[in-house]
């Protein structure tokens, strides 16, 4: 399981919801697919941002997908519950904070809304069996887990995004995990300071 917090890597999760939006909009089902979700953190602050930047129609029709592999935890639980320490939102800009979380039955803790809580759907998921969860996605993000792979294994993993995606669909993944030269004929990056690439072909 991947080690994550709120807002990390937060401009990433913005260009990849504005391009995202503006290729997925008319669309009667929008899918994303946050591949190693870890807690929840990065799931909910994609949500966040998605819920800020779509019209709420477009919004009610957006499902992400969240997977990891780690069972060890009782992670899956933590992400369907959603409760989070205090501590771990204190990168939340306050209008996000205030917007979309509210006090838990535990002092200290706070909970995702139900607005971001029913675009979620969990479920654990093993990257290196190759088989994504589902298909037609608009966006595939995956951070901060690729590095854990051997060379090879993260090319098997890059052609399964291209075939989970939609055409035209982008990726995201972390800063540090350049994508592999086997598979730069199946993605065209699309901003320069940040790994986010569109699918190229069918």
């Amino acid at each position: 399981m991947a080690f994550t917090f709120f807002m990390r890597d937060q401009p990433t999760l913005e260009y990849a919801a504005d391009h995202m939006i503006g290729y997925a909009m008319g669309r009667s089902r929008i899918k994303i697919w946050d591949a190693g979700c870890a807690l929840g953190q990065e799931t909910y602050t994609l949500a966040m941002i998605l819920a800020r930047k779509m019209n709420s129609f477009g919004f009610k029709n957006l499902r992400i997908d969240a997977t990891d592999y780690d069972s060890a935890n009782n992670f899956g639980d933590v992400v369907r519950a959603a409760t989070y320490p205090y501590e771990e939102l204190q990168r939340t800009p306050a209008d996000l904070f205030q917007d979309y979380f509210e006090p838990a039955d535990k002092p200290g803790q706070h909970r995702v809304v139900q607005l971001l809580r029913d675009r979620v759907n969990f479920q654990y998921h093993d990257l290196l069996s190759l088989k994504a969860p589902g298909s037609d996605y608009c966006l595939v993000v995956c951070k901060n887990v690729l590095l854990h792979f051997q060379y090879g294994e993260r090319v098997e993993v890059f052609k399964m995004f291209h075939q989970a995606l939609a055409p035209g669909g982008y990726l995201a993944t972390e800063n540090t995990q350049k994508l592999p030269r086997e598979v730069s004929h199946l993605f065209e990056q699309v901003v320069p300071d940040a790994q986010l690439f569109k699918k190229i072909g069918g």
